[in-house]
């Protein structure tokens, strides 16, 4: 996949993460839903944003870690705050790749990396958040919900693949 590729990828998913916080109150944004540990549509999006802002902060150093988050209350209690961060991470996103140094562990271990992978990693744990923000919406009964959100790429393009084939066999 070449860097094009991720960087629209990563774009798609932040915008799609927008589309899917900004026009909820500040009451869903911050509930605590029990089928999610209690955990809130805030603090899902808190986790993306703060992952995607490790990554840009990470790429002048040479140097990611995933620990080092700020875990701010802002982004997670405040939409218009939310919204504006991703829109700096999307500003932000289209970067060559080069390589990079993981930190794990509160810089304990180190591995190699770059910047692609680690884009790619985001773009899947935006994803998979954004599974866990739907099922969030659902429990708060959010109309309008997108219903490709959380939804993997390459799922799509295994549905439609299934759904091509099954319209070609009917025929």
């Amino acid at each position: 996949m070449e860097n094009n590729t991720l960087i629209f990828d990563a774009k798609s998913v932040l915008k799609q993460l927008i589309e899917a916080i900004e026009d909820l109150t500040y009451d869903d944004f911050t509930k605590p839903l029990p089928l999610l540990s209690n955990s809130t549509i805030g603090e899902h999006t808190r986790h993306i944003i703060e992952l995607f802002q490790c990554l840009m902060e990470g790429y002048d150093k040479g140097l990611v870690n995933y620990d080092d988050r700020k875990r701010d209350v802002i982004v997670q209690t405040q939409i218009d705050f939310a919204i504006e961060s991703i829109a700096e991470i999307i500003s932000k996103l289209e970067r060559a790749n080069k390589p990079l140094t993981l930190a794990l562990l509160n810089d304990e271990c180190a591995i190699d990396t770059n910047y692609n992978r680690e884009l790619l990693y985001n773009i899947e744990l935006c994803i998979h958040h954004q599974a866990i923000l739907k099922i969030g919406l659902e429990v708060l009964q959010v109309e309008g919900i997108q219903p490709n959100l959380g939804v993997a790429s390459s799922t799509l393009k295994y549905r439609n693949n299934v759904h091509s084939n099954l319209l070609q066999n009917q025929r």
